[in-house]
């Protein structure tokens, strides 16, 4: 059993279990509710923009120009599918989608920095580890209050989110970002709402704009230019 991290480290590890196993996973299924899953993944593709700021102010990171304006673009891609999909207003949803980009920032940028010092695996071990106080009772009061039906289809659905979604990955992502820097481990992201839109028509069966995929293109297209600008 590997040792408990330094004292110092805990405060980082609060913001990770704050952000990535609890305020995001929160705040987009409340999204959820009122949003289809194609236009939450696209304003998701916000967050590799938020990430690197955040890594800027907090890590002091300085990537170039071309990145910057490679990444804006993504963003504002983005934005304009908000406003194109909501008639230029705001929705609920998109408030709790906006909400969820700042807390998971937070917790990327928090893990990337923690990483370089202890392994992928023990941050977003520990995170979890912190976070069981609230979600184990948490989740007894919801089995109280919610009917429970395991079939097949539930059971493989929790098993991936817990062990794949919610720890493999984000071992592998957290090593990551120790490896080739926080602002550009964030903009490989920019493939998750092209991926997340192939997937929410494969599983299910969503039909999208015209929109949504020409715009998850174009910020999956800004991934080959951060990643090809100097750090």
């Amino acid at each position: 059993m590997c040792p408990p991290p330094a004292r110092r480290h805990w405060p980082g590890l609060a913001v990770v279990g704050a952000g990535v196993v609890l305020g995001f996973p929160l705040l987009t299924t409340l999204a959820l509710e009122t949003s289809t899953t194609a236009h939450a993944a696209v304003v998701v593709g916000l967050l590799p923009l938020t990430t690197a700021l955040l890594s800027a102010l907090r890590v002091g990171t300085r990537p170039s120009r071309t990145f910057w304006i490679a990444a804006c673009a993504g963003a504002a891609a983005v934005l304009a599918f908000t406003a194109q999909q909501s008639g230029g207003a705001l929705t609920t949803a998109d408030l709790y989608l906006f909400a969820a980009l700042l807390v998971c920032a937070a917790g990327y940028t928090e893990g990337g920095r923690l990483a370089r010092v202890m392994p992928g695996w023990q941050v977003i071990g520990w995170a979890l580890v912190l976070c069981l106080p609230l979600t184990v009772p948490v989740a007894a009061l919801a089995l109280t209050q919610e009917p429970v039906r395991l079939t097949a289809h539930s059971v493989t659905g929790l098993l991936w989110v817990a062990a794949g979604s919610q720890f493999v990955g984000l071992v592998v992502w957290y090593r990551g970002m120790a490896a080739i820097g926080i602002p550009k481990a964030s903009q490989l992201q920019l493939a998750q709402p092209l991926l997340t839109l192939v997937w929410s028509v494969l599983l299910l069966g969503e039909h999208l704009t015209v929109a949504a995929p020409l715009t998850a293109a174009a910020v999956l297209f800004c991934i080959a230019v951060t990643q090809r600008s100097r750090g």
